[in-house]
């Protein structure tokens, strides 16, 4: 398995809102790709300096030919999604290899 890890940090001025598009459209759009199997979303507890607030998304996906499938098929689409909180947010992404899990 592969987890698509997306750290995002988020302006608090529009933090409620993003963060129920998040929970109601957005995560579940990804899934809605057949791509990913479950997310989670954490809060990432830790003050950044910048301000924000920041939250990690770990999309779990079968294999990392289903995660480049996504990018080749869906990527874009859903980074237009996020056109309403342009400006308003900076994340990045990671690509993880699931080593054990107990």
């Amino acid at each position: 398995m592969v987890i698509y890890n997306v750290t995002t940090n988020v302006q608090e001025d529009v933090h409620q809102e993003w963060l129920k598009w998040m929970k109601s459209e957005f995560i579940p759009a990804m899934l809605k790709t057949g791509k990913f199997k479950k997310a989670l979303m954490t809060k990432v507890l830790a003050k950044e300096p910048m301000g924000g607030i920041t939250y990690s998304v770990q999309y779990t996906a079968e294999s990392m030919a289903y995660l480049k499938t996504f990018y080749m098929e869906d990527h874009a689409k859903m980074v237009a999604k996020t056109e309403p909180f342009k400006g308003k947010f900076v994340e990045f992404s990671t690509e993880l290899q699931v080593e054990d899990e107990q």
